[in-house]
């Protein structure tokens, strides 16, 4: 049973830090009306795809940092991001956006919503668990920071898989199953959402891919030189060097877990040179179930990254090598859900 769809990673370029996020939705929706004309049902946006990646400034006052966040119970009324959720519904487009979420507690979070086109509402929210960088910023004042741990509260969804109705045709409603029959594999599509770092984790891959995740998406402002982040090398590397290392690693931890659980996944890259100064990497991909790579960017500005995927092909992998049901032993992994930092055994 096929059930192909088109989808795309919108990839954008630089955001300066005086870009006004009415400028900003305006390249959006021009990204968005160039995925209709290929006939794309689900575009991917950035994380905090709004503004800059405001997390590595420091800022003077809590009224300047709070024009970074959205406001609100319902992102799709927001009077600057409200013109792209008007778009997506009349373009009958899904969306999934990443942004800075300020609750009405006053808790900040760094989101990311999948909006039904169809349904013309937010169906799922996921808010990033994986917080990277520290709290206070480097005492090098030549560094660049990474406050994510500052401005952020760890995300406290979990990581919520879903199904996303209009998307794929024919698909099997519990309405229309026929008792007895399995419609595994067949219903809409289950998704799933995470945020940058969050990709490094296998753990959330593997939470998604238990609740049968057939496309893992993730919006991504990821530094292509930040050493002091990272630490020091025994070889330090050129700034060349260091991208080159950032997009591997980017590439890498897509593919394998895309692999490792049998699923499609859509990276997309918030990139390019923010206020002349602020590298960040590009690679927004769209990744097999096989974990090969089937579209990725080809420049670090505003580019749509377009594939058409069959999530009939997730099947190979969840019925045959990663069969849970058949392989997995969950007595032997204990020190997963009991333990945090490592460790070691005892010296000999």
């Amino acid at each position: 049973m096929a059930r192909k769809l088109t989808v795309a990673a919108a990839q954008v370029g630089a955001i300066n830090r005086d870009t006004s996020k009415r400028e900003v939705v305006q390249r959006l929706i021009d990204l968005l009306q160039q995925a209709s004309h290929k006939n794309v049902k689900l575009v991917v946006f950035p994380e905090a795809t709004l503004t800059t990646f405001f997390p590595r400034h420091l800022f003077d006052t809590q009224e300047e940092l709070d024009t970074f966040f959205e406001h609100g119970a319902d992102i799709t009324q927001s009077t600057d991001v409200k013109p792209l959720f008007d778009e997506a519904r009349s373009l009958a487009i899904d969306i999934v956006l990443g942004y800075g979420e300020r609750t009405p507690e006053g808790t900040g979070y760094n989101t990311s919503v999948h909006y039904s086109a169809s349904r013309d509402k937010i169906i799922s929210k996921y808010r990033k668990v994986h917080l990277p960088g520290t709290v206070e910023p480097f005492k090098d004042p030549q560094a660049i920071n990474q406050l994510e741990k500052r401005y952020f509260t760890p995300g406290n969804l979990g990581f919520p898989a879903y199904r996303a109705p209009g998307l794929v045709s024919d698909a099997v409603k519990s309405v229309s199953a026929k008792e007895g029959e399995s419609t595994v594999g067949k219903g809409d599509p289950i998704l799933g959402m995470m945020i940058c770092n969050d990709r490094r984790w296998p753990e959330a891959w593997r939470v998604y891919a238990l609740q049968g995740a057939e496309l893992v998406m993730f919006g991504y402002n990821t530094g292509a030189n930040m050493a002091h982040l990272w630490g020091s090398q025994d070889k330090p590397m050129s700034p060349e060097q260091a991208e080159q290392e950032a997009l591997f690693h980017s590439k890498l931890v897509q593919q394998a877990n895309s692999y490792m659980n049998a699923c499609f996944s859509i990276s997309v890259a918030r990139c390019g040179l923010d206020d002349g100064k602020y590298d960040l990497i590009a690679g927004s991909a769209i990744v097999s179930p096989e974990g090969h790579v089937l579209a990725e960017a080809k420049t670090k500005g505003d580019e749509l990254v377009v594939g058409e995927i069959d999530l009939s092909d997730c099947r190979q992998g969840k019925e045959r090598t990663f069969d849970f049901a058949r392989h997995r032993r969950i007595e032997t992994y204990g020190l997963i859900p009991q333990q945090t930092g490592v460790v070691e055994p005892d010296l000999l």
